[in-house]
């Protein structure tokens, strides 16, 4: 057998006792800033741990669930461990395309001794879904394109009001959140959102609400693409996931402001998918096993502004690596960033995705 992490211990080999461990191994994930937190926090100290073990990364969890789907109806699983959303997660668990795990047998547990179960809480919303971070979407604006007299924009409702502030926005390339975004600049409270959504003429009022800004619109498919349309100028404001604002703001001094109102909270983390061979599900529960361990989801927090999914986690997550500022005013959950925030429904858009999904392209289409 190969060398095994450092922090491993046999339960994070049950599956695969006596077995050899793959050397190599493809790790799936979004690219930009959340990639490098993760090759630095995680996959940099693991092959350093781990002599002769190879790491190839791939950009393409946007794409997950379709590609696994593929994947397991060619018998061809070319992915060892990917990071996904949490919806994605339930999604693949329910398909039988991620490998169902024990937290407790399979997952490290906290310093004191907590059971991982306890210490990811309700973040564990699948059998299949190692949660790694909590972060949100929200939106970034040009601070020097803030039209004179406006006011720096503060109410999600502003990314609607063209009026007001004009120009360009950038929205992502799918309904999940800018449909529940519409619904609420369309007068519906917060907690009838999807309520509604689940309704043909809820859907339809949403895409009603979009189409008021359609035009001003240019969709964004990765996380990167809106820090960079802000950089160059080419939209005034645009939504994002926060630690790729973060980054644009305090790494590369753009001209950029965050914009927290009803930032959409959403978990990420790893699932394994089904049908490995022993071998290299061996080395995935291996990877996985150390890279959510309570000191690797702190570090994570050192070079990007996602906060950490463990409550062991939390009071180790200290100062950036690099620019040496506290990281915690920069979190989403941060109190002075979350006074309305809107909380993501996983099992709303694992029921609903495939359906608002098709809906939402043949609007794009006309």
């Amino acid at each position: 057998m190969k060398t095994k992490s450092l922090l491993m211990t046999a339960t994070a080999l049950t599956v695969a006792a006596g077995a050899a461990v793959a050397d190599d191994m493809t790790l799936v994930s979004w690219g930009g800033a959340y990639q490098a937190s993760q090759t630095k926090a995680y996959a940099e100290p693991y092959i350093a741990n781990n002599e002769g073990v190879t790491i190839t990364w791939d950009e393409s969890s946007a794409e997950a669930v379709a590609k696994l789907r593929a994947m397991n109806e060619a018998g061809n699983i070319t992915w060892d461990v990917v990071d996904v959303v949490a919806a994605d997660a339930l999604r693949l668990c329910d398909e039988g395309l991620a490998l169902e795990l024990d937290a407790d047998e399979q997952l490290a547990p906290a310093p004191d001794g907590t059971s991982a179960s306890d210490d990811f809480g309700d973040l564990l919303v699948s059998d299949c879904f190692i949660p790694q971070i909590v972060y949100s979407t929200t939106f970034g604006y040009r601070t020097d394109m803030v039209p004179e007299g406006a006011g720096a924009p503060d109410d999600i409702c502003d990314v609607f009001d063209l009026e007001t502030y004009p120009g360009k926005r950038s929205l992502e390339k799918r309904p999940i959140n800018n449909v529940e975004w519409a619904l609420l600049c369309d007068g519906v409270a917060k907690d009838d959102v999807y309520d509604v959504l689940a309704t043909e003429e809820g859907q339809e009022r949403a895409l009603a609400k979009l189409d008021t800004i359609k035009d001003s619109v240019i969709w964004w498919s990765a996380g990167a693409d809106t820090p960079q349309l802000l950089a160059d100028g080419e939209v005034f404001i645009g939504s994002t996931y926060n630690g790729r604002l973060f980054s644009a703001i305090e790494e590369q001094k753009q001209p950029i402001g965050m914009m927290w109102d009803a930032q959409v909270f959403d978990l990420d983390g790893w699932i394994i998918p089904a049908g490995l061979s022993a071998e290299r599900e061996a080395r995935a529960l291996d990877f996985v096993y150390f890279a959510t361990d309570t000191q690797r989801l702190a570090d994570q927090a050192k070079y990007i502004s996602y906060g950490p999914a463990r409550a062991s986690s939390a009071p180790l997550v200290g100062k950036h690596a690099d620019l040496g500022i506290d990281m915690a005013p920069h979190m989403p959950t941060d109190p002075n960033n979350a006074k309305n925030t809107f909380l993501y429904n996983y099992e709303f858009w694992a029921d609903y995705r495939d359906d608002i999904d098709a809906k939402f392209q043949a609007w794009l289409a006309q």
